[in-house]
């Protein structure tokens, strides 16, 4: 009987070990991520779609990718929404992922100012009226109404053209 019991402790030794490291690697990865939500997605940037990483923790994101060249980008955001009462909660998972597929604007070194959205990409320098651009874009499935306000930032919506005296949005 002292033969078994040996026998049968030394078998679960290593067993015992290698559970006990998987264990905690498990929780070492764990509280690498502090509980967050990573998530692998596929985003347009300047009319490209690109893989990348977004990690959404408490309403905000952060957004990491290569560029065409290999080279690595991150960018960051959220916030919170305002009920009808006036209370505010962070950001949800899908509200972040609508903002990453929203038009952008760029403005260039020498002058030139690009609107994007998906696929398209739109040099709207020359449509600019008293520092305002009004453009619309049909992307197939929808339309989207863009209000631009030369450098100082731009709005859209789904059914009219934003009033730029109405938003506050920085470039």
């Amino acid at each position: 009987m002292k033969r078994t019991k040996r026998t049968y402790v030394r078998r679960f030794v290593p067993v015992l070990t290698a559970l006990t490291i998987a264990i905690g690697a498990s929780a070492t990865v764990y509280a690498a991520d502090v509980g967050g939500i990573r998530r692998a997605v596929q985003i347009w940037i300047h009319g490209d779609q690109t893989d990348a990483v977004m990690e959404i923790n408490d309403g905000s994101y952060t957004l990491t990718y290569a560029d065409k060249n290999g080279e690595q980008h991150e960018m960051a955001g959220g916030g919170v929404v305002m009920d009808a009462e006036g209370g505010e909660r962070p950001m949800t998972e899908e509200e972040l992922m609508e903002i990453q597929d929203s038009p952008d604007v760029e403005y260039d070194e020498d002058g030139t100012v690009t609107l994007y959205y998906h696929n398209q990409s739109i040099d709207i320098t020359d449509k600019f009226e008293d520092e305002v651009c009004r453009v619309t874009i049909h992307d197939g499935k929808e339309t989207l109404y863009v209000t631009v306000k030369y450098n100082n930032g731009f709005s859209w919506d789904r059914h009219t053209y934003p009033d730029p005296s109405k938003f506050n949005v920085y470039p």
